[in-house]
């Protein structure tokens, strides 16, 4: 497994891509702020990422979490108990964060998705590579949990995003011109394989109409840069995205 890193992907904002799932180090003063934290064996690209900027672990001051999902919270609870740094989650997640194989999915399977089309086995079996199957929820003495209108660290404002899983969130920061969307709109889907601007399939998603309601609030963002939990960071306005994904998605 490769790690891909990519220094300011927006001015501030550092973007790490390990088994196509996405993470993103935020800048702020002398601190860095994580914004979701992969699988567990990207814990060590992880290290090598902040140590690529010449810091070490100890300037991480906070973990926030878009969704519950075990290939976002995939080292959080060691990051927890080894960095000693809070995991922000929101409240609706909280639960979802420490049991994160527990998900609501609008299919009836998970695996019948994958299964029509097959070109998914492949970052399917990359992200069972890294761990997909052995993710550890956070203790949920570890958690803090954030309502709808938090102030979150590194100067986050919370979008909620509900549909992809009922507590999803995405984080807008307008200084930046940019939003990190977690699930809510990605530009690769990891059980189609499919690329450009898209919600994720219904194996994965809990709501699918309220995930496409939420587009509405990625939309009024009106910021620059859309930053997705897999693919490709989008830089041509978070609007189009939400068209390209409307038009992708029905």
């Amino acid at each position: 497994l490769v790690m891909t890193f990519h220094r300011d992907v927006v001015p501030g904002i550092h973007w790490l891509e390990y088994a196509y799932t996405n993470q993103y180090l935020i800048e702020d003063q002398d601190r860095l702020i994580l914004v979701d934290c992969g699988l567990p064996r990207s814990y060590e690209p992880l290290v090598k990422a902040i140590r690529e900027l010449g810091r070490d672990t100890d300037a991480v001051s906070d973990l926030i979490i878009t969704h519950g999902h075990f290939d976002h919270v995939g080292t959080a609870r060691r990051l927890a108990r080894e960095w000693r740094i809070p995991v922000h989650v929101h409240r609706d997640d909280a639960w979802l964060a420490s049991h994160p194989y527990r998900y609501a999915h609008q299919n009836a399977t998970r695996f019948g998705v994958p299964l029509r089309h097959p070109r998914s086995l492949r970052l399917l079996g990359r992200m069972a590579a890294a761990g997909a199957f052995t993710v550890r929820g956070v203790d949920h003495l570890d958690v803090t949990p954030f309502g709808d209108d938090a102030l979150l660290p590194g100067g986050a404002q919370v979008v909620p995003t509900p549909g992809h899983t009922y507590g999803h969130v995405s984080l807008h920061f307008p200084l930046r011109d940019a939003v990190i969307a977690g699930d809510a709109l990605v530009t690769l889907d990891p059980y189609t394989a499919a690329t450009g601007p898209r919600m994720i399939a219904g194996s994965a998603t809990a709501d699918l109409d309220r995930n496409r309601a939420s587009l509405d609030a990625l939309a009024a963002t009106d910021a620059k840069s859309l930053l997705p939990g897999h693919g490709v960071p989008w830089h041509h306005g978070v609007a189009v995205a939400v068209d390209r994904a409307r038009q992708t998605n029905g």
